[in-house]
């Protein structure tokens, strides 16, 4: 048995998504002659109100993409400083781009403090950076960023003229979460990032969603970084399934974490994050926490590890209420000793 809790990125693809693979029509994508590509990108755009999209191979990639369109040289970017555009994609700002980035503290629900961001944006000045993106992410280490903070946040980066940029890796997480169209959280933004292959399952490939002008310049820094694919459409036809099927089932993910949640917080001296969609911190200070993971991987069990010295569990479309039950009885037996 393995029960692989690290990330919602570990998951296999279904029968269906490898029959959808199997019957896709492709051409050359870089030629744009790739028809399950173009309506991929087609579908992701409307589903977020945006004009066009772009079909990438990762998360990472959309994201530095887009860095990339909305910064020139000699820019700077605000974002939080345990956001994955700038904690886990490799400084590729800075290193493909000279786009410094000027990061900051998240607040306990995930959002960057709107007067922190003031102090941060940089004068009219030479001696500075030219302040130009605020980069947020939604969720944020499963917390849901609220519609009236992005509402707050669009009426800041038009004060400060900032372009907007959002890492919606897990948006649809949040819309599960909350009840709030994709559409509506993605508004405030001028690009949005989207990733197939994390809660909706596909076995690859991210979305970036802009206007019409600002994917054919991302598309320009696609190329340069290698992410101009051929005969792609047979990835495209699996992140095509996962929209149209995988999008509601979120449910059952949030679900499952909150009773593993729940179940974990009754363990002695074991203490669990309050839980939004599905991802649960738990806090292992007062134990072993390096036995702890190494009992529970003798049980097939698999956790991931998190900066702030907790280990996160992620449910997905891999794991069952019955696997919930026998992970908590692994914890049970791992915080015994």
């Amino acid at each position: 048995m393995c029960i692989d809790l690290r990330s919602d990125t570990v998951t296999q693809p279904t029968p269906e998504i490898r029959e959808a693979m199997c019957r896709a029509k492709v051409g050359d994508d870089v030629m744009d002659c790739d028809p399950t590509v173009s309506r991929l990108e087609e579908m992701s755009a409307e589903m977020l109100g945006k004009e066009a999209g772009m079909f990438v191979p990762s998360g990472t990639q959309s994201n530095l993409c887009a860095l990339l369109s909305h910064c020139d040289r000699g820019d700077e970017y605000l974002v939080g400083q345990t956001a994955h555009t700038y904690l886990f994609e490799g400084g590729g700002a800075a290193v493909f781009g000279s786009i410094q980035p000027q990061s900051l503290d998240q607040e306990e629900d995930g959002t960057l403090a709107l007067d922190k961001l003031a102090a941060l944006v940089k004068p009219d000045d030479f001696h500075f950076a030219r302040t130009k993106l605020l980069c947020l992410e939604n969720t944020t280490w499963g917390k849901v960023l609220p519609l009236d903070y992005l509402k707050l946040v669009q009426s800041f980066a038009s004060d400060y003229q900032l372009s907007l940029h959002l890492d919606g890796a897990r948006l649809f997480n949040a819309s599960a979460a909350t009840g709030v169209s994709a559409v509506q959280l993605a508004k405030p933004f001028e690009s949005v990032s989207i990733c197939l292959s994390k809660g909706l399952g596909a076995p690859v490939g991210s979305v970036l969603v802009a206007s019409a002008c600002f994917i054919k310049e991302a598309k320009r820094w696609r190329k340069m970084l290698g992410g101009g694919m051929r005969q792609s459409g047979m990835l495209a036809a699996a992140g095509i399934y996962v929209l149209e099927n995988h999008i509601e089932r979120l449910i059952e993910d949030h679900e499952n974490a909150r009773q593993l949640g729940e179940r974990l917080a009754g363990i002695s001296k074991l203490r669990v994050d309050p839980i939004q969609t599905n991802m649960v911190f738990v806090d292992l200070s007062r134990f072993d926490g390096a036995a702890v993971s190494r009992t529970l991987e003798a049980k097939g069990i698999k956790i991931g590890g998190y900066t702030g010295g907790k280990k996160r569990l992620v449910t997905h479309l891999g794991i069952s209420p019955k696997d919930i039950g026998y992970v908590v009885k692994g914890f049970e037996e791992a915080c015994a000793g």
